[in-house]
């Protein structure tokens, strides 16, 4: 696919995420718009969505992500409470499951 055009379906499918994040949330940051396959092949984040949870000295970071680990969407700092308490919402309202493996965040 070419660069600018798996930008553009990358890029709704972040803003789908970041919309669908902000709205149990209440602010969520756009992430990765496209893969890295270090190849020169250019390919959107996934469609799929799924939540992840990432533990850090400041609190909890909920990201929506693809198949992959490739954060579409993430949101931070959470307490433990709270945390749960919007990780539960999304995946019983939104029947979404979740990612355990390795996440791609932006750096």
């Amino acid at each position: 696919m070419q660069y600018f055009m798996a930008l553009k379906v990358g890029e709704k499918r972040v803003k789908s995420a970041q919309e669908l994040l902000t709205h149990y949330t209440g602010h969520a940051l756009p992430a990765l718009a496209l893969k890295d396959m270090n190849n020169n092949i250019w390919e959107p984040v996934g469609e799929e969505n799924l939540v992840a949870v990432i533990k850090e000295d400041n609190g909890y970071m909920i990201v929506i992500c693809d198949k992959n680990g490739i954060a579409k969407s993430i949101a931070q700092w959470f307490t433990d409470e709270m945390k749960n308490e919007i990780v539960y919402k999304i995946k019983t309202e939104q029947l979404m499951n979740e990612y355990f493996g390795k996440l791609y965040l932006p750096i």
